[in-house]
């Protein structure tokens, strides 16, 4: 099915006093004499349909006898200039243009290929393969052949036939079938075939590939997208990735790449002019929804914080308004995160930590080690991160027993005395009981002036029932308090209520299991209505909670913790600490990998680069970077 055929839920539509010639001349008018008005410019640009501004650039060039886009890039420059070209020319046009600049010269900009040629309908690439025909005098399919290699090319080629099923043929009878062979193709036996996932994902219909994806996940136990992690590599990888992406939710697809063309230092605007102007007019308004539901932010405030000027202005109006102000409930986004929902509950996750218990532990001479590291003048650091970091916490534990039998002294607070700020906090928080660690946190977290909220949110929601009952515990007896009484005091309203909720345990599984479909939907409507930390909590507990705190979308949710506590100006050290101790031997291996998909980089490299401030000694750095296990 066409993408023209489906609901409109793009932000530029048709004019609806569309008069060409009068806006020909309006553009004329506004580029003509010293200077130019960009305001009118773009306003009248972003509020007519592609289809209309190849009608006014007709009577533009029939008018005064000359070509729109010369004149545009003339009178405008920089990214303003790139937008509002891109806006004036016709979409197949456009691609064709990327693809051509994504081929040329020395380098290939593979993600560019991936994201046209992944998420285009059978319609959209015949259209492309005849502009880049008409504009370039070249068969595009021989350019990429030229230019690409392997199966990644294999893939690239099927997909430029345009030839995919339509979404009115599901084959019933097929669905076990191709699942079957897409297991027997990759999970089943030694080495991968890629010729069936190549053939499979690449020609049935999307109404038929998402029945396929899900009975594919009962056999495997485990999703396609993580089977095609495990199976294949490289280019050819992330492409197969990006294409179950788009037969699940192209606008998830759409979010992610906006998401990633803005985050960090520096912004991709090829990328996010690409995706802005050619989802303007089919399903931004879902892409959008899907933005904020996965990143807590609205797609407005992010192109707010990231560009400036005429560009900004002009990709706000293809935005089409800030979610973050709506408060109204969104459907589609609904839906996707119950179908992540769904995809969790029969999902299987081998969860992996980094540190693991050491193979020649002997308590004492670990004791003894760490007694001599710390006596006499200075304090060997070394020796005292290569014992802690490489100790799982049951063998930390006996050596703090050890050591206070052997030398009648409190390791804890002879660390505490020799070990200072964050490497201090790091080695300690190691070095203590989970639930002791727990407790700290959470004690650090409402102490003071201000109360961490998400700090509260991370440790009550991603904990199990009996982790926070333990937890409890140790709060109990370290600081004569109750942990709810702690609560109570330190928040208030909706928000208390729910954090001494789940410190009570009250949201246990089989509470969550009496869930029906229908009451879950109720309460996303609800949750929306509230202020946006409860928005924020009901994104904690859909991505990690459903189905009993389902440990599918933990890693994810992890990763993008760990990305927020180290980016921009800052590190946020508490959070960081907080992550990578009570993960270490859960599964921050996980971590790593959600990480290295979500952030286009790896955590390793992400923590060297961003610990560098501060830790003038290093030590700090190499202890999160032994917890880390390695760089992906």
């Amino acid at each position: 099915m066409g993408e023209s055929l489906i609901e409109f839920r793009g932000t530029i539509a048709d004019h609806p006093d569309f008069d060409a010639g009068s806006d020909a001349e309006a553009l004329y008018d506004a580029m003509k004499g010293f200077g130019s008005d960009k305001e009118a410019i773009l306003d009248l640009i972003t509020s007519r349909s592609n289809a209309e501004r190849q009608d006014i650039r007709a009577a533009y060039k029939s008018q005064f006898g000359k070509d729109l886009i010369d004149d545009l890039k003339y009178e405008l420059t920089g990214k303003f200039e790139r937008l509002i070209v891109v806006l004036m020319r016709p979409p197949a046009y456009h691609d064709a243009k990327e693809i051509k600049d994504a081929i040329k010269g020395a380098g290939t900009d593979e993600k560019c290929l991936i994201e046209i040629l992944a998420s285009r309908t059978n319609e959209q690439i015949h259209n492309l393969v005849a502009a880049y025909k008409d504009a370039y005098g070249r068969d595009l399919e021989e350019d990429v052949i030229g230019d690409t290699s392997g199966h990644f090319k294999k893939m690239l080629v099927v997909l430029l036939q345009g030839t995919r099923e339509e979404d009115d043929v599901v084959s019933e009878d097929l669905v076990e079938q191709d699942a079957q062979d897409l297991y027997d193709a990759g999970e089943a036996q030694w080495g991968t075939d890629e010729a069936k996932f190549i053939m499979l994902l690449g020609n049935r219909s999307v109404i038929h590939l998402q029945l396929v994806f899900d009975e594919y996940q009962k056999i495997a136990e485990k999703s396609i997208e993580d089977s095609i992690k495990s199976e294949l590599s490289g280019d050819f990888e992330r492409l197969m990735l990006a294409v179950v992406q788009c037969i699940r939710s192209k606008p998830m697809f759409f979010a992610k790449r906006l998401y990633k063309s803005m985050k960090g230092l520096g912004t991709a605007d090829n990328t996010l002019i690409r995706i802005m102007v050619s989802r303007s007019e089919i399903d931004m308004l879902d892409i959008r929804e899907c933005f904020r539901l996965r990143y807590e932010k609205s797609l407005y405030n992010m192109i707010q914080d990231d560009t400036s000027g005429d560009y900004k202005r002009t990709l706000l109006k293809l935005c089409g308004g800030d979610d973050d102000m709506a408060g109204e409930f969104f459907p589609e986004a609904a839906q996707i995160a119950y179908k992540m929902w769904e995809i969790s509950a029969m999902t299987k996750i081998q969860l992996r930590g980094t540190v693991r218990p050491y193979q020649n532990f002997d308590p004492a001479s670990d004791a003894q080690g760490l007694r001599k590291a710390m006596k006499g003048f200075g304090t060997d650091e070394d020796t005292i991160i290569d014992i802690v970091a490489h100790r799982s916490n049951a063998q930390r534990q006996e050596i703090r027993q050890t050591f206070k039998s052997l030398l009648g002294r409190d390791l804890m607070a002879d660390l505490k005395s020799e070990l200072s700020k964050n490497l201090q906090r790091l080695i300690l928080g190691l070095m203590m009981t989970p639930a002791e660690f727990e407790a700290k946190m959470m004690k650090k977290a409402m102490e003071g002036a201000g109360t961490d909220e998400h700090a509260l949110i991370e440790i009550l929601v991603t904990r199990s029932n009996q982790e926070i009952q333990e937890m409890c515990s140790a709060y109990q007896n370290a600081y004569k308090k109750s942990l709810e009484d702690a609560i109570a005091s330190d928040t208030s309203g909706h928000f208390k209520r729910i954090l001494i909720s789940l410190a009570q345990v009250h949201l246990h599984s089989s509470c969550i299991q009496t869930l029906t479909h229908s009451s879950y939907f109720v309460l996303y409507e609800l949750i929306f209505y509230f202020n946006r930390i409860y928005i924020y909590i009901y994104i904690t507990v859909t991505c990690v909670y459903f189905p009993v705190r389902s440990v599918k979308n933990q890693p994810s949710y992890f990763a993008d913790r760990l990305y927020k506590a180290m980016k921009g100006l800052g590190t946020d050290d508490r959070a960081l600490i907080r992550i990578m101790v009570s993960r270490a031997e859960i599964d921050l291996f996980n971590i790593r990998k959600e990480f290295k998909e979500t952030h286009d980089t790896s955590l390793h490299e992400f923590i060297q680069v961003e610990t560098l401030v501060g830790d003038t000694s290093g030590d700090y750095r190499k202890t999160l970077l032994i917890l880390c296990g390695g760089e992906d």
